[in-house]
């Protein structure tokens, strides 16, 4: 059996791909309403997938919102260059914004979401000028990722990667993860899923979205002011638990971005897979909002 809810979760979106710079990125789009309000654009974050957001696809089409998410270009099922500058994410932000464009060709608004490091993308986006009509930064930061567990885990994983490659980098992690609760727990055939998506997930990428986690610049001035300019709302929310950037900068970083903060509770990191329903009572009725 599964958890309650992973990435793994049923839902009725259709796999699907749209055109990138780098080549076909990989999609679930889905489920589509009648009559749409508007589209949604989900970015995962660093090791993640478009099946990071599979438990809220189904809750946001309910909503009246046409749900899209993605590999970003080198995760998983998306190709990407082997250049590790273009997973900074100014750089991948401009992957994003062309996507961006191609999806509000159908006259639909489209609305933004980045979790974690998809975040930091999904900010790169809207800097390079992406036409989205909101954005929504989950469990993201200002800038780079701060000194914890994860830092430490990206610092140990580099020398892996470039010596060994993704699959003794993930041997190792599996190694650090068996002594965790929640990885004795879990259900085999959703590890074998993390497995297979960490192992054909492009090693510049790895290597490059790493880079961005230990090196992204505060931005979040540039972001305000460019919300401001086109008029776009704009929503941080964080799950009550989360242990890489914390609550408290999180909840300053709306501040200085003039927008609401909200705060998932029962979640940590990942509110999408932790406590969905919590997450699409926060995230529904203020897109809504938006688009009145």
């Amino acid at each position: 059996m599964t958890a309650a809810f992973s990435q793994l979760s049923p839902h009725g979106a259709s796999r699907t791909s749209l055109a990138g710079r780098y080549g076909p990125v990989a999609a679930l789009s889905g489920p589509r309403p009648a009559e749409p309000l508007a589209t949604v654009l989900l970015l995962p974050g660093y090791t993640g997938s478009k099946e990071d957001f599979a438990p809220l696809l189904d809750g946001i089409a309910e909503g009246g919102l046409h749900p899209v998410a993605i590999d970003l270009p080198g995760q998983y099922e998306s190709p990407g260059p082997d250049d590790e500058s273009c997973y900074l994410p100014l750089a991948l932000g401009e992957a994003v914004a062309e996507l961006i464009t191609g999806l509000s060709g159908d006259g639909l608004p489209v609305l933004l979401l980045g979790h974690s490091y998809g975040g930091l993308v999904a900010r790169g986006a809207v800097l390079c000028g992406a036409p989205v009509a909101g954005l929504t930064l989950l469990g993201s930061g200002p800038d780079r990722l701060p000194p914890g567990a994860r830092l430490s885990a990206l610092d140990v994983g580099e020398p892996l990667l470039r010596g060994h490659g993704v699959e003794a980098a993930y041997a190792v992690r599996e190694q650090v993860s068996a002594r965790a609760p929640a990885w004795l727990a879990m259900a085999e055939e959703l590890r074998a899923f993390l497995r297979t998506r960490f192992v054909s997930s492009s090693t510049a990428g790895l290597l490059g979205m790493a880079a961005g986690l230990r090196s992204e610049p505060d931005r979040v001035e540039e972001l305000a002011a460019a919300l401001r300019d086109r008029g776009a709302p704009g929503l941080v929310v964080a799950g009550e638990h989360d242990d890489a950037w914390s609550v408290e900068q999180q909840k300053d970083m709306a501040r200085r971005l003039e927008v609401p903060f909200a705060v998932v509770e029962r979640a940590a990191h990942s509110p999408n897979t932790e406590n969905p329903p919590g997450l699409l009572e926060i995230l529904v009725p203020e897109w809504r909002s938006w688009l009145r």
